[in-house]
């Protein structure tokens, strides 16, 4: 897909530096996959304390 995007240059060329990245395509996919990822984890984070697996650990350790 095409789009056309306004970015400011400076911000390009760091992200480009810092993650030695030669085209802006890759960039783009790769910071929306982090993008991503970092979204699920927070989503997944939220459930912490809310769950009850009722796991036994001895009776795993035992297998």
């Amino acid at each position: 897909m095409r789009t056309t995007l306004d970015l400011p240059e400076a911000l390009i060329d760091e992200a480009m530096a810092l993650m030695n990245i030669q085209t802006k395509t890759e960039l783009i996919k790769i910071a929306l996959t982090n993008l991503i990822q970092k979204e699920k984890i927070k989503r997944i984070k939220s459930y912490y304390g809310k769950v009850d697996l009722e796991i036994d650990l001895n009776t795993l350790r035992k297998r």
